[in-house]
Formats: C-alpha cells, sequence, structure tokens
C-alpha cells in the first residue's frame, strides 16, 4: 500500500527558503523581495526545494542514468567541476571515472552538502563541495577540463549567463556538458485530469519564477547565444513504468505537492489551494497504484566544446 503524504501548510510564511518572490498585481509589476538571511547569491528560486521528498528523487540519479552524453568523454586525470550538485549522486559516480584527477560539486543551497559529503565518503572518492554561484563561479579561467550541470539551466532567470560562465571556467579542448528535461515531454497512462493539473501549476510555479520548465529544447539556443557553436545535441528520457518505479516517483511526486518549496509557492502565487494540492498528491497515488501505470519524458543534452 502507498503511504500517504503529508498535508500541506496553508501558511505561505512558513516557506523554509533563503529569498522569495512577491508577485503584486497592482499596475501589473513584479517586486522581486529578500529576507534576512539571504546571501549574495544569484536571484533565482528553486522550484523545487530541498524538502525529503525531493531529494529521494534526486539520490536515484547517477552518471549512467543522468549523463549518458557525457560518460565516453571521461577518463582519469580530469579535472571535473559539477554545477548544481544537489545530494551529490552524479558526482561521486563522475569522480569514480575522473580520479585522480580535482572534483568540485557545487550547489546554491548548504541543504543537501553534508548528505553529498557522505556519499563521497561511503564511495571512498575525494570530492570538495561547497556553496556556489553559477553565475560567478570562484575558479579562475581555465580551471576544469569538464563542467557538468544536470537539471539546473531550467531553473536559472538567465541560463545563458550561466552557460557563459562555465564555458569561462573550462579549460580549452575541454567540454561543457549539460541536460535538462522538457515538461511539455511529460507523457503517462492512464489519463488523469488531477495530473494535468499538476502539470498546469508546475508551468504557472516555474514560469512565476521567471525559469523555464521547457528547457530542453532551449539549449541549443542557449548555448549559441553565449556564443558557443562547437556543439553536439542529444537527447534520452527517462520512463517509469515498473511497480517499484511507479511506487518511488508517484510517492516523490506526492509528497512534493504538498510538503516542498513547489507547494509553498503554489500557494503563495495564489496558483493553488491546500485542497487542490492535496487533490495533486492523489493524482500521483492514483498513478503510482494502476498496474498498466507508465511515464515518460524527454531531456535536452549538450556537449559543448571549448
Amino acid at each position: 500500500m502507498l503511504s500517504p503524504v503529508p498535508r500541506c501548510s496553508a501558511a505561505p510564511a512558513a516557506v523554509p527558503r533563503r529569498w522569495f518572490r512577491c508577485v503584486s498585481q497592482h499596475m501589473g509589476r513584479r517586486f522581486h523581495c529578500m529576507d534576512t538571511a539571504v546571501h549574495d547569491l544569484a536571484m533565482d528560486t528553486y522550484t523545487h526545494g530541498h524538502a525529503e521528498p525531493v531529494l529521494q528523487s534526486h539520490r536515484w540519479r547517477t552518471a549512467e542514468n543522468s549523463a549518458p552524453h557525457l560518460l565516453p568523454h571521461l577518463r582519469p586525470g580530469l579535472d571535473l567541476l559539477d554545477v548544481g550538485c544537489g545530494p551529490g549522486t552524479i558526482t561521486v559516480d563522475l569522480a569514480r571515472r575522473v580520479a585522480p584527477g580535482r572534483v568540485v560539486g557545487l550547489d546554491v543551497s548548504p541543504d543537501p552538502l553534508d548528505e553529498a559529503r557522505a556519499a563521497a565518503g561511503r564511495a571512498g572518492v575525494a570530492v570538495e563541495f561547497a556553496v556556489g554561484d553559477t553565475y560567478a563561479l570562484e575558479a579562475a579561467d581555465d580551471s576544469f577540463d569538464v563542467v557538468h550541470a544536470h537539471q539546473v539551466l531550467q531553473h536559472l532567470n538567465d541560463p545563458v549567463a550561466a552557460l557563459r560562465e562555465m564555458a569561462r571556467v573550462c579549460r580549452p579542448g575541454g567540454v561543457v556538458a549539460v541536460r535538462d528535461v522538457d515538461y511539455a515531454t511529460f507523457t503517462w497512462f492512464p489519463a488523469d485530469r488531477g495530473l494535468d493539473r499538476w502539470l498546469e501549476v508546475y508551468y504557472g510555479v516555474a514560469r512565476a519564477n521567471d525559469a523555464e520548465p521547457d528547457a530542453g529544447r532551449r539549449l541549443l539556443s542557449w548555448a549559441h547565444a553565449a556564443g558557443l557553436r562547437d556543439v553536439v545535441t542529444t537527447t534520452s528520457s527517462w520512463c517509469y513504468a515498473t511497480p517499484e518505479e511507479r511506487e518511488w516517483w508517484g510517492t516523490s511526486w506526492a509528497g512534493r505537492a504538498t510538503a516542498s518549496a513547489f507547494a509553498d509557492q503554489a500557494l503563495a502565487y495564489g496558483l493553488a489551494t491546500p485542497e487542490e494540492l492535496d487533490d495533486l498528491a492523489a493524482a500521483w497515488l492514483r498513478w503510482a497504484a494502476a498496474d498498466d501505470g507508465w511515464l515518460g519524458m524527454m531531456h535536452g543534452e549538450l556537449l559543448i566544446r571549448v
């Protein structure tokens, strides 16, 4: 039996974010607000946050299932930077492949980094984890052979500037590798109006954050805008259909629908009520429980030669 998910709080004031976006309808203007805990990093809102239901899905990610376009280009001794490393599972896998090269994992939030350090310790690989700003990487020009970012550009207000900065710290002859999903390619069975509504709310939250949920199709355009022309584009997909996959993915998104930054933002932006978020969670649990449940999505990938 699938576990019930926590009920969301109706109080946007409880949102545990370092900074948040206030949307004012007065004169049609948008105001950006920061709380007193903000640090001097780029002004982006991470739609998902780092609540446990989010980390539950991020821990599943490995180099094999999340960076297939990059793996053929790795070899021992390369220095690698992983931008937006989260709990570090991809970073640790990449570190195994480039050891004894230097590996650095950066995230805009300190929240997942202790877990990332623990993962590196268990794997016996040397990785430096730190808080960092994608738009102002604390590294000299030409510092790394590989700069990698997985599911990062979709959350940024200025992905072109981020790509330009990643290329700056990449050595001549090195590679910048990025991969982002395209939410318009989310496809599921059986049909469920609750999941249709979930996608509508997700688009609303992401766009209110000045993010781009359909990033996968835009990666090449962003690279060209950043002045990067030696680019190879590919796609790959994720598919969840076994009972174990459905329970893992469905319960993860049911939890996100009611107890994550996404839920808090949906409430704060007036895009959903607590009851509607509960309905979204129930839709994910229905999908997970369906014997014929299936879900797939496509990712855009870039391999940029610097």
